[in-house]
């Protein structure tokens, strides 16, 4: 179950199917999309007409025409202007707001889809790389959502417009400015090509950087136990100047782009200045038609060199946007369970298996709680088996322990009742039923299973044990605690039942947190209970608490415990003894000592578990 980390990818592999898709999801929000463009197009087209007028303004001038008539032109061009701030205004609120509804839904639906994802997914993957994706890359495509489309469509707009209204002009002088914007682009190719470089690696080392910081801070304990602050000091303080230095050459070339555009700017607006002042010499153009010209060539080039600006962090956004597609792409947990657990009719107690026969009609077997395993086959990874040929039968309100070396096996072996995973061969039953027929939801709703690490989550110690029945009513809380022998700590807080818990509740002590857990164990009444090393990291009168309540919610359910305790096994029903994978031993305490194999040499210190 190595969790391998995958490449970071800074560019896109297919930019324009990553943008088919983007867009997709303005189809919920079609007001806004099209409002905005149309609120931007309106005001890139007001811009261009209002720098047209500033033709006939000076030309009235300068001609000395009737007051009037400048009158006429200076209220066209206010209102142009008028256009231009309310279309800027409403296009960008309208991006905005389409902008946010859309990372809103691409929020809801990775987080829906990953909690629908197998567990192996999980195991393929770190959390800092997921996190990654879901912090990262959705705020880096959150910014191009916001000013990518408008920027874009403003520049497309005013270019295409500007370069029309200059060839009606003066096609001699668009020619020039034309071979001036060739020059340009050759400039944004090579320092965009530089920056580029920079920028990725400037990505790369903020995703390593984070990666880490993440690493370390849910590490703590682990950190300060070994010693090992100095260590990770030194390691951040590598990894921080290796960000430090590519932001450097990221920016150094980042902000190169703008001056270099702005002197070609300017010499294009002295070139056209003087080619200008020559052809109105000529009376081939007037100097209104100069005047209008000039802001023309500055218009060209800005919103040219503004985009170019951001193609960089154009492509980093559609990157973010494939690998926050490739999650919403992984195939979802698979569930064709046709089998469905009911409540009993007639109003009695308990529930039952229903399940549906070719007839059309249904048969109903009654929960209890059998668990058989035949010649179950398993493995993590193709070609490589974790377990193999398990068989194995328990009854309800049997104890099944299992015992054996780190990686024997023991806790895949739930893993797989819980069908957390699926079987390569053989078959699992419960009450007669192969699991894989029954529908996960169900499945699952008849366990509960107590780790040794405890999760708890941000919220009340009362929400934390409603967590595993959430209609449970504070009654049933309250009982479920004192079954778990949690109640006495609980009622000494502070708040008692109400207490908030920070996250993994670290303001409490161990033991208490793995009280808490029982209690949300029996708190849902389960059938079927798995116990995995529950006591394992606990002092010796935690310990005991722990055992009367676990014995307490073990009673008339079936059981199974994994333990490296073996005295916590002693008086289990029956006992599986694996090695690599295999079930070496079976039977109940005395049976086993009595064989003088595997489990008398652990008993008797004879041997160690690994």
């Amino acid at each position: 179950m190595n969790r391998q980390s995958k490449p970071l990818h800074l560019r896109p592999k297919d930019p324009k199917k990553t943008l088919i898709r983007l867009f997709s999801y303005f189809r919920f929000n079609k007001v806004y999309f099209f409002g905005g463009i149309l609120f931007i197009i309106l005001g890139a087209l007001a811009e261009i007409a209002s720098n047209a007028m500033l033709s006939p303004i000076i030309d009235t001038f300068i001609e000395g025409k009737e007051k009037r008539i400048l009158i006429r032109y200076f209220l066209i061009m206010g209102m142009f202007v008028i256009i231009i701030a309310l279309g800027q205004y409403l296009g960008n609120l309208f991006m905005a707001k389409l902008s946010q509804r859309t990372i809103h839904r691409i929020r809801e639906d990775m987080f829906s889809h990953m909690e629908k994802l197998p567990i192996s997914y999980f195991d393929r993957n770190s959390h800092g790389q997921l996190m990654s994706t879901f912090i990262n890359d959705v705020d880096m495509l959150t910014q191009s959502l916001e000013q990518g489309i408008s920027q874009f469509t403003i520049s497309l707009i005013t270019v295409v417009g500007t370069f029309a209204m200059m060839i009606y002009l003066s096609p001699i002088l668009t020619l020039l400015v034309a071979v001036m914007l060739i020059v340009m682009f050759r400039a944004i190719k090579y320092v965009g090509k530089k920056s580029a470089t920079n920028f990725r690696n400037q990505q790369a080392a903020l995703a390593d950087m984070n990666s880490y910081v993440e690493e370390m801070m849910s590490g703590q304990k682990v950190v300060k136990v070994f010693n090992y602050e100095e260590r990770a000091i030194e390691s951040f303080v590598r990894k921080n100047e290796q960000l430090r230095i590519a932001s450097t050459q990221a920016s150094t070339y980042g902000v190169m782009l703008m001056p270099i555009m702005g002197n070609l700017s300017y010499v294009t607006y002295a070139l056209v200045s003087m080619m200008g002042a020559f052809l109105v010499l000529k009376k081939v153009l007037s100097v209104g038609n100069i005047a209008s010209f000039l802001q023309y060539t500055r218009s060209v080039s800005r919103p040219i060199t503004m985009f170019s600006n951001q193609l960089n962090t154009l492509f980093a956004a559609l990157a973010g946007a494939e690998r926050i597609f490739e999650v919403l792409d992984q195939e979802e947990e698979i569930d064709q369970g046709d089998v469905n657990l009911v409540r009993n009719r007639n109003g009695e107690k308990g529930y039952c298996w229903r399940i549906p026969k070719e007839n059309g009609e249904y048969e109903e077997i009654p929960l209890r709680g059998y668990i058989t395993f035949k010649d179950v086959n398993f493995g993590y990874d193709e070609g490589k088996r974790v377990l193999k040929n398990i068989n194995l039968y328990a009854k309800p309100g049997q104890k099944i322990a299992f015992v054996g070396s780190t990686g024997a096996g023991k806790t895949t072996v739930t893993n797989l009742i819980n069908r957390f995973y699926e079987i390569n061969d053989g078959t699992i039953l419960f009450d007669g039923i192969d699991i894989r027929r029954i529908n996960k939801h169900d499945l699952r709703s008849t366990m509960s299973i107590v780790l040794q690490d405890v999760h708890l989550f941000e919220g009340t110690i009362k929400d934390n044990i409603r967590y595993g029945r959430l209609d449970a009513t504070d009654e049933e809380i309250i009982e479920a605690a004192k079954l778990a022998n949690a109640h006495y700590f609980i009622k000494n807080l502070p708040n008692g039942y109400d207490t908030m818990l920070t996250a993994d509740g670290m303001n409490l002590s161990q033991g208490e947190r793995q009280l808490l857990s029982i209690a949300r164990a029996a708190v849902a009444d389960p059938t079927i209970l798995i116990l995995d090393e529950a006591t394992s990291s606990v002092d010796t009168r935690t310990e005991k608490l722990i055992v009367e309540g676990m014995d307490k919610l073990m009673e008339g359910r079936t059981t199974f415990v994994i333990a490296h305790r073996l005295s916590t096994v002693r008086d289990s029903d029956a006992i599986m003894v694996l090695e690599h994978g295999e079930i070496i031993e079976r039977g109940d305490h005395e049976e086993l000592m009595n064989l003088k194999g595997r489990y008398y040499e652990l008993n008797t210190g004879a041997a160690e578990l690994e």
